[in-house]
């Protein structure tokens, strides 16, 4: 009995569970992004209005989804109740004072608020990766390499959003937008060479050759292209256009990714038999330890 005749699909987190991921993602990305390029030597004063509200909007957006799944929604505040055990519950910890920071800084444009928005958001993303990490069962989640995959996805979607709400036009961060999409897809490439070393399900792995990955792949590599082209090759006009579309292709492809990880390889662990049962002493049977033998006499 091959593993991939015993391993199935998860069915119990869909579109609503991804669309959590990638909100929590992509808004606490774009508040650390923002965050950044109010550092900047040549940052405008102030913050960005219009990135913090969308952070915040991403983040409300993804929670929203949760609740929405639940089957019976007021139960949502059991969450609240394991903080020594859930990582859900202490991604809900900090939620509340990340937008009330969020809120606050752009509310006073204080940047030092916005700073502390930004490590709350931080805390928030290792939270959601390791709520993947935490299901045993599902091989595509649960391997130590999910992590870095999920935080380094959450980093190129809020920097290539951040592109598109404003800062196309500061080559340090457009260069900070590409090293962020170069390293999530150093992050997948790692990820997958853990899966296949790991042994997980067939049909986990056979989703790294499919036909929509292939195109969410190439779309990454467009939108890196596009942005090394903002940063050493294009000049004037085109280059802030450049960043934009670069920016709006990685986060578009980190999604997709979110979708497909969550939705579409999730296949539990199954089964290993690595011998065919049979009865007496065949060459099948000689291969088991002298312990299964003797109970098997019993």
């Amino acid at each position: 009995m091959r593993q991939n005749e015993t391993a199935r699909r998860q069915r119990h987190w869909d579109l609503r569970a991804a669309g959590n991921f990638i909100g929590g993602g992509s808004g606490t990305g774009l508040l650390i992004a923002a965050a950044l390029w109010t550092l900047l030597p040549a940052a405008a004063p102030g913050v960005p209005l219009w990135a913090v509200l969308g952070g915040m909007g991403f983040v409300m957006l993804g929670l929203s989804l949760v609740w929405l799944e639940i089957g019976k929604p007021w139960r949502a505040f059991n969450v609240f109740f394991h903080p020594q055990t859930s990582w859900m519950t202490r991604e809900g910890f900090i939620a509340a004072p990340l937008l009330a920071a969020a809120a606050a800084s752009a509310w006073f444009q204080s940047r030092p608020l916005l700073l502390l928005a930004a490590l709350l958001a931080a805390g928030f993303l290792y939270c959601q990766a390791r709520i993947l990490k935490a299901s045993k069962a599902i091989p595509a989640w649960s391997h130590p390499r999910t992590v870095p995959l999920i935080v380094a996805t959450a980093l190129a979607e809020g920097s290539g959003l951040l592109l598109l709400l404003g800062a196309a036009g500061s080559r340090t961060m457009v260069a900070l937008a590409l090293l962020a999409t170069v390293a999530r897809e150093l992050a997948r490439t790692h990820y997958r060479n853990g899966l296949v070393q790991a042994g997980a399900p067939e049909g986990t792995l056979e989703w790294f050759g499919h036909p929509a990955t292939r195109v969410l792949q190439a779309t990454r590599l467009i939108a890196a292209l596009l942005l090394l082209a903002a940063v050493f090759g294009a000049a004037g006009t085109l280059s802030p256009l450049l960043a934009a579309l670069g920016g709006g292709l990685a986060a578009l492809g980190g999604w997709g990714l979110k979708v497909i990880l969550v939705t579409r390889a999730a296949f539990t662990r199954g089964l290993r038999i690595p011998f065919t049962p049979s009865r007496g002493r065949g060459p099948t049977a000689a291969v088991l330890p002298a312990a299964m033998l003797r109970q098997g006499r019993r």
